[in-house]
């Protein structure tokens, strides 16, 4: 194809209601909401300090990893066996990698196996550390704290009690040896506002060994960059997460824009925090083709879901991934 892609990011802003993606977890029978402390400019131009729900990068790459499983699965995608069965660990706890490892391969080797088997490992990343090896796959996939922005978030808590047909029995003692029996009486937090979100792309290192700086000739990279794509919309169209059984979030709004670098640069991205963060990628946009004398960067702004959804259906059937020029750092 005549559309590679060096790198691809998302910024966008997110109106979600009553929600629960994310927590920090139990103590007695209170859920306690994940909080994080910000610093914004407020109306006047100061910056001001805010403690802000929020829900971790760390779950929103988790949410993509699940996608891309099902989505590798689908279309045949090399997947070693322990990412087969999403295994938290990846290759690190697929047997046959293990006693591969016993051979003593070198940092190389074992980068090159990794890359070549599979294709969560790849785009996700890894860090080895069987015996005395250190060897790091740095992940294609980075995702920032998802923020609910400042005077737009609220958290409440709700009282929950587990349905019993009939209250009056007590339960024995063998009941409460077992656990989970009876009337369960816990707190549940719910979440809604306006949520920044920001992510990012390094399509070019798809199927690269970042030692030799040099691509493995039987990976599929089009296909990897066509899953990894894939696996981005469906994150926002289905993020998953903690409670969704009874909380499933209302997705109202999202907006913002994806931008696409064509050459090597990094595509900007703004965090939305900042009122105007479209237009300030805009500027950047045009900053970047200036410099390099033609449009190596493109912004593609969505005001809604679909929106979104024909952009990156449009980038994955139009482009491929950059081809670094070997010797090259990625």
């Amino acid at each position: 194809m005549s559309n590679p892609i060096y790198s691809l990011s998302i910024s966008a802003r997110a109106l979600l209601n009553l929600h629960s993606l994310n927590n920090e977890g139990g103590e007695g029978n209170q859920i306690q909401t994940r909080m994080v402390n910000i610093v914004y400019y407020n109306e006047t131009g100061e910056p001001v300090q805010a403690n802000v729900n929020a829900i971790s990068g760390d779950m929103f790459k988790h949410i993509l990893v699940e996608h891309l499983h099902r989505v590798a699965t689908e279309k045949g995608l090399p997947l070693c066996s322990a990412c087969q069965k999403l295994d938290a660990n990846r290759i690190s706890a697929a047997p046959e990698f293990r006693e591969w490892l016993k051979e003593k391969p070198t940092q190389v080797q074992v980068l090159d196996k990794l890359v070549h088997d599979c294709t969560i490992d790849d785009l996700a990343g890894n860090l080895i550390t069987e015996g005395s090896l250190s060897v790091p796959r740095k992940s294609i996939v980075e995702f920032g704290w998802v923020v609910g922005l400042p005077e737009t978030v609220t958290t409440d808590e709700y009282f929950h009690v587990k349905y019993v047909p009939d209250r009056r029995e007590k339960p024995t003692d063998e009941d409460e040896r077992k656990g989970n029996l009876g009337q369960a009486i816990f707190h549940r937090p719910t979440s809604s506002g306006v949520y920044a979100i920001v992510c990012n792309f390094e399509t070019a290192r798809i199927g690269y060994n970042d030692i030799t700086q040099t691509y493995l000739d039987d990976v599929d990279r089009q296909a990897r960059f066509a899953a990894l794509l894939e696996s981005a919309l469906y994150t926002f169209i289905e993020m998953n997460g903690a409670m969704r059984n009874t909380q499933l979030p209302h997705l109202v709004e999202l907006h913002g824009v994806v931008t696409v670098s064509r050459g090597v640069a990094p595509a900007p991205t703004v965090s939305p925090i900042k009122t105007d963060f479209e237009k300030d990628i805009k500027s950047t946009r045009d900053a970047l083709n200036a410099l390099h004398g033609k449009d190596i960067i493109e912004v593609h702004p969505f005001a809604n879901l679909g929106e979104f959804s024909k952009t990156m259906g449009r980038l994955i059937q139009e482009s491929a991934p950059y081809t670094l020029r070997v010797g090259s750092s990625a």
